[in-house]
This record gives C-alpha cells, structure tokens and sequence, in this order.
C-alpha cells in the first residue's frame, strides 16, 4: 500500500512539472537583439544574413508563441558607447517596453578595433595601454547598458553574450595577448551581467582558439552559419534545457549586402512619404505579405538609420 502510495505521488509530481513547463513556454516571446554586428547577423563577406538572433528567434518560434522579433537595434561596428546611445534614445525605449527576452552583443569593437591583424602572415599587434582603457570603458558602458536595459524592460529577461577568439588563423605565436585580453572582456561581462541580475552566455568554449570552420575568412573575425548556431545553442543552453538548433534546421544562405539593405531602407521611406490616397494596395497581394507589412509597422522607427535586417514575426 505505501509503495502505491508513493508511485501515485511521483507519479502526481512527474505530472505537475510537466505542467509547469507547459505554461512557461506559453508565454508569447518578445524578443529583440541589441548590438553590434553579431547582433545583426554579419557573414564572413561583410554581407548580412541569418545570425544567432534568427537562429534564436527560429528556435523559440518552433516551441512557444512568438509575437515579437527584430534586430532594429543591432548595427555593424557598434561599440558599448554606441549601443549605450542607443539605448538612451526615446523610440529605442519605446521597443524595449515591449521585450521580454534581450540579447546584448557589446565590447567587442571597443578592444578588436585596436588589433592590426595581417592575414598575410597571421601577425597580431595591440598596445597593452590602449586595450587596458578600452576594457575600463566598456566595463562602465556596459554596467549603464544594462541599467538602462533593467529599467526600459523590467519584464525582460536579459541575456549578455560572450565572445568567441576571433583570430584563428593568426599563428599560435601570436594568439597569446589577444587571447588573454578578450578572457578578460568576457569577464566584465560576466561579471557585469551578475551584478545587474542578467545571464551571462559564454561562448569561448563552443569555438575555442582553432574554429577555423566556425570563422572562414582570416580577413574578418565574423562567424558563418556554423558559428551563430554554437552561439544560439550556447543561449538556448541558459534559456531552456534539451532546446537546440540542429544542422538540419539551418536555413540556405540568403545574404545582403549593406547597399542593398540601405537601397530598400529609402525605398521604404520614399513610399511612406507618399499621401494616403496615393498608397492603393494590389490586388494581387497575397495575405502573407499583408500580414508582415502590418507586423512591421508595429514597430516605431528610430532616427538613425541601422544596416540590420528588419525581422518581424507575426504577432500571436
């Protein structure tokens, strides 16, 4: 009777977890990926396509409703002082409200800008001085990143990205000092993360010092399909057990290029410029294409102009 007893306990257990984490998936994501050009997805060819954020908002859409994803805030070449702006603005604030999952990607630039890299000879120079200071700055601007970020969203979950090695193909002579000083910016930012209640995700390990599959191009330090996935499932390894981006549910490469993107960016802004009784929608236009212009329309624009794609799924 007792051994009954207890079979239908944790049998009444197992059932109520399994409930439980029914309703957290339940909940509609929010989701928006701040920062810098990993944020946006960057390839090795300087080009924009699927990043960790795609791979991340793909994942979570395959599990749970998805009302909101977009890459607005993400921009090549950002620093923390960039993103820190950025974050001040009225319409950014505006987007923020509305998250409840945000992925950061800041402090890189602020160090790799001062590394000559030459993928001729796999040399890499920095000065100490210099990348000391950088460091000191990007750990003050990402305490006020994530200050801002608690406050804009208190109902988000933040998730601050770690960095990978970027400099695989540079000989192991060179890959010391460069090694050592993003150790110690993925250390801020753990740290950092901490103090502000935020996750930190560390990616350092998923590529290590020899990803040369993971980053192709010895003249860019950007990751290919490859690397944004161990990056994905470096989050989805904090955010939910057992969810993971598998190599078969990589999307095929559809790359753009920055001048396209700005080309459609005016285009999109002549048409809205245009008067009311001049905007006839097609007959033609089927309800998918419908449903993603009014999707994007829910979403302010802000007054700088970003090269990050724009990816709204629709609203659940």
């Amino acid at each position: 009777m007792k051994k009954t007893a207890a079979t239908l306990l944790a049998l009444t257990l197992s059932i109520s977890m399994v409930n439980t984490a029914a309703a957290e998936v339940k909940i509609s994501a929010a989701y928006i990926a701040l920062g810098d050009s990993l944020a946006a997805g960057q390839t090795p060819q300087s080009q924009i396509d699927t990043g960790y954020a795609d791979l991340i908002a793909q994942e979570l859409s395959r599990n749970q409703p998805v009302a909101l994803f977009s890459k607005d805030l993400a921009f090549p070449g950002f620093t923390t002082a960039d993103v820190l702006e950025r974050v001040e603005e009225e319409a950014t604030q505006e987007l923020l409200a509305s998250a409840n999952i945000i992925t950061l990607s800041a402090g890189a630039n602020d160090l790799l800008r001062l590394v000559q890299a030459n993928p001729a000879d796999g040399s890499l120079q920095f000065q100490r001085i210099q990348s000391d200071f950088a460091l000191n700055n990007a750990r003050k601007n990402i305490s006020d990143i994530l200050s801002r970020l608690n406050e804009a969203a208190p109902n988000a979950d933040i998730y601050v990205m770690g960095y990978y090695f970027a400099y695989p193909h540079a000989r192991e002579s060179q890959k010391e000092g460069i090694a050592e000083q993003l150790g110690i910016l993925n250390e801020i930012l753990k740290n950092e993360a901490e103090k502000a209640g935020a996750i930190f995700v560390s990616v350092d390990e998923a590529f290590g010092e020899n990803a040369v599959s993971k980053v192709p191009n010895p003249g860019d330090v950007h990751p290919n399909f490859e690397g944004y996935q161990a990056m994905a499932n470096e989050f989805l390894a904090e955010y939910r057990e057992g969810w993971i981006v598998e190599d078969r549910e990589l999307p095929e490469p559809n790359p753009i290029s920055f001048e396209e993107i700005l080309q459609e960016q005016d285009e999109q802004a002549a048409d809205n410029s245009q008067p009311d009784t001049e905007m006839e929608e097609p007959a033609d236009t089927d309800a998918e294409e419908l449903e993603t212009d009014q999707s994007a329309g829910l979403l302010p624009d802000l007054k700088s102009g970003y090269l990050a794609l724009r990816t709204v799924l629709p609203i659940v």
